[in-house]
């Protein structure tokens, strides 16, 4: 069964794309928290950060560097916040590792 980000990057489900190449897919998140927020997905299935494995590394360090440059795009340079969930507990609610990019207002510590 097709997670909901691998039939987004199939186009069987629609989104508001911002950027893609060959690794990954960057779109706009549905329930925005902050008044820019996209997702950074790799086209990849991996389930989570927590089982990345040793030949996932230039793929997700690949991800933080798309986050960049799609944030500078995005005139996000006073600053923004990378967020990763991973697993039930760190508020993962699709089971397909992304990266979270919130920017366009002051961030708050702690964040959860």
């Amino acid at each position: 069964m097709s997670t909901l980000f691998e039939k987004i990057i199939a186009r069987e489900i629609p989104a508001k794309i911002e950027y893609e190449d060959g690794q990954c897919i960057v779109i706009h998140d549905i329930d925005p928290q902050a008044p820019t927020h996209f997702l950074v997905i790799p086209k990849k299935m991996i389930a989570r950060v927590g089982e990345a494995q040793p030949d996932d590394a230039m793929l997700i360090g690949h991800l933080l560097l798309t986050a960049a440059s799609v944030a500078k795009s995005l005139n996000l340079e006073g600053g923004f916040r990378v967020v990763i969930n991973n697993g039930k507990d760190g508020g993962e609610a699709v089971p397909h590792l992304h990266v979270h990019v919130l920017g366009g207002r002051p961030m708050a510590w702690p964040p959860g």
